[in-house]
């Protein structure tokens, strides 16, 4: 007799059928496009970094350094990343700030610092990558035509790639797969093709080679920091979770795994079987004389889509760090309907900036090595911690958490440290554009919720006849028809004193409706509903309006919408009441009232509060107003200027000096 399945079995069916949704051929062909460009571009730098650290190597030094690259492939990026940090996702995305927002309700001080500062780093990160991978690979001209301009045509290849940005890439995106798929079969082939010259190679799967390098090279050190590049585009493989989804990531990453392997085999066999890696690049050696100049190509297109891959994963990390305060509210674009396609012309022209500044201080790749991989480090080194922290708040062991903490703890901060030793010679540049975000991040998110925890608020209940009967006062002039208020209170007994000011005594504001408006920011990235409460029957609303941090908050039309529905319900009669619009079934119109609450001197509070306050009414600078971030009509909003009151002055009362007299 077969039993029932328990509620275990069918909760863990349902799991493995939503973790299964949308894998397919299609879905594996665009994972290899997207997700695996930055990483899929390291076999350019890799070998040719490793060899920099000893330029008179030995065949066991390369055999090394190969397990090497193996062995922190397979821990690195196949055990945390695919096995392990792709099931930590945020309804469906990934990314250190998705991992965050999933822990950023418990009771930890500082836990919005190791976001912050991963964050950041990762920034930092997509600066770096196009000046390296697109300078790599146009490198490699050079080999055909010595006397190419390798700068200036990779500064018009970068400054290419950053103006396409503006118009969005869907459909470019669709030969993204298919080329990126060739470029992993070329890696394949031309690994496969070099192994006979030094059959000793395949060694290098034995862990005993990368430990014995380790352990007698003196400057072991620098070999892991070279070591590390092949790995470091496993945090943006991470962050296209959302785009992608976690089967077809995980199982496209074996045919990107064994593509890599294979090529850093045969750069490494070449190089034992005496290739001049002072003088040409592993990369290019390995390649037949007439495929050079079809290998320079591939290359060059590979790093392209590396370099939008990163600018793509930073557009996203700006958008949910706005959504969760750690940025100013900047203007996004939405350049077509695909998911995850966002375009931010601000951060855009920065990192332009910040990539032709890196290509014309480093001029070249191998410069640009020491500058790569010491901010991506920090950024392993914030998730795992996130990680760890998110582990035990699902419920595993602690010593499991403590195990996985120790073990990718120890590795990423020997790898931290070997960067480190690159801070003078270019690590420093990272770091810098690290630091700076970072600091940014820091400073307005404490400076936000600084001001959120003064806002007054006051019962609502009291003022409600009183608005009720400025309704009805016909000797008050009708202000609009609709008046909306934004407030930051998700209670709606309990409204901002400076909002019902604003109704009530600062130029009284007679409506047929009043519409309050609370902006839920929910982890669900892409949730988007409301709720509405009725406190006066007909004239008063309070809607809550539920955004996941990844959904465009277009205010006007959500409203526009809520409103249909309330009208269709025979719950509001939206014609203007004046007798002649009336008559002809004119809709009364909206008015928007922003409360721009503004930092006085003369508050009194702690001085490190008072910094951030001053250094809060500075940064709004970089970032656009309310009503636009909320995209409302400009025609249909009046800002509204008020102090915001923290722990006023308690100075001196001024004395009367005489009595009031009166004039005979």
């Amino acid at each position: 007799m077969k039993s029932k399945p328990d509620s275990a079995s069918k909760a863990c069916n349902r799991s493995v059928q939503k973790s299964l949704k949308g894998f397919s051929a299609m879905g594996l062909l665009v994972a290899v496009g997207i997700v695996f460009g930055d990483i899929g571009t390291s076999p350019l730098y890799v070998m040719k970094a490793i060899t920099g650290v000893n330029p008179h190597f030995t065949p066991d030094y390369i055999i090394g350094a190969v397990s090497c690259v193996i062995w922190v492939l397979t821990l690195q990026t196949t055990v945390k990343y695919v096995i392990i940090a792709l099931r930590a996702d945020n309804n469906g995305e990934g990314g250190i700030l998705a991992l965050f927002s999933l822990l950023r309700h418990i009771p930890r001080r500082h836990l919005y610092l190791v976001g912050a500062i991963g964050a950041a780093a990762l920034i930092a990160d997509g600066v770096i990558t196009p000046a390296i991978t697109v300078t790599s690979a146009i490198e490699g001209l050079e080999i055909i035509a010595p006397d190419m301009p390798v700068l200036p045509l990779s500064v018009l290849i970068i400054i290419g790639i950053f103006i396409l940005q503006q118009s969005g890439t869907g459909k470019i995106g669709r030969i993204f797969g298919p080329f990126m798929l060739a470029w992993f079969m070329m890696l394949a082939l031309l690994g496969i093709s070099n192994l006979h010259h030094a059959p000793r190679i395949l060694a290098a799967f034995n862990p005993w080679y990368a430990i014995n390098l380790l352990a007698h090279y003196p400057q072991w050190f620098l070999i892991l920091g070279a070591v590390f590049l092949c790995t470091t585009g496993a945090e943006a493989l991470y962050s296209d979770l959302g785009h992608c989804g976690r089967w077809n990531i995980s199982v496209s990453w074996i045919f990107v795994k064994l593509s890599l392997i294979a090529n850093y085999l045969g750069q490494g066999a070449w190089l034992i079987a005496g290739g001049d890696a002072g003088n040409v690049n592993p990369f290019y050696g390995i390649m037949p004389t007439w495929f050079t100049p079809i290998g320079i190509v591939m290359s060059a297109g590979a790093a392209i889509i590396a370099s939008q891959a990163l600018l793509s994963g930073s557009f996203t990390i700006f958008s949910e760090a706005i959504n969760l305060d750690f940025w100013p509210r900047l203007r996004i674009k939405y350049p077509s309907d695909r998911k995850g396609q966002l375009y931010i012309p601000s951060v855009n022209w920065l990192l332009l900036a910040g990539c032709l500044v890196t290509v014309l201080i480093f001029r070249d790749s191998s410069h640009m090595e020491a500058a790569y991989g010491l901010a991506i480090t920090v950024t392993m080194l914030m998730t795992t911690v996130l990680l760890a922290i998110y582990l035990r708040h699902k419920g595993h062991a602690l010593w499991v958490c403590l195990l996985f903490t120790i073990f990718f703890g120890a590795l990423e901060t020997l790898f931290f440290a070997a960067n480190v030793m690159k801070f003078a010679h270019g690590g420093w540049f990272t770091i810098l554009i690290a630091g700076m975000v970072g600091i940014v991040m820091a400073i307005w998110y404490n400076s936000t919720r600084i001001r959120d925890s003064y806002i007054e608020f006051n019962d609502v209940e009291s003022k409600l006849g009183l608005i009720a009967d400025l309704k009805n006062d016909t000797e008050v002039p009708l202000y609009a028809s609709n008046i909306v208020y934004f407030s930051r209170s998700s209670d709606s007994g309990k409204l901002e004193n400076k909002l019902l000011y604003s109704i009530v005594s600062r130029q009284p504001k007679r409506a047929d409706h009043y519409w309050i408006i609370h902006i839920e920011k929910s982890d669900d990235p892409r949730v988007l509903d409301y709720a509405i409460e009725e406190l006066i029957p007909s004239t008063m609303f309070f809607i809550t309006l539920t955004v996941g941090f990844r959904v465009e908050p277009k205010i006007s039309l959500y409203l526009r919408q809520i409103v249909e529905d309330l009208v269709a319900e025979r719950r509001i009669d939206l014609i203007s009441t004046y007798p002649s619009l009336r008559r002809h079934g004119v809709p009364g119109d909206f008015r928007f009232i922003i409360i721009n609450r503004l930092f006085s001197e003369e508050n009194s509070c702690p001085r490190i509060a008072t910094m951030l306050m001053r250094m809060h009414d500075r940064l709004r600078h970089i970032g656009i107003s309310d009503l636009k971030a909320m995209g409302l009509d400009t025609s249909g909003v009046v800002m509204e200027s008020v102090p915001l009151i923290i722990s006023p002055p308690s100075g001196r009362r001024i004395r009367r000096s005489q009595q009031i007299t009166a004039r005979q």
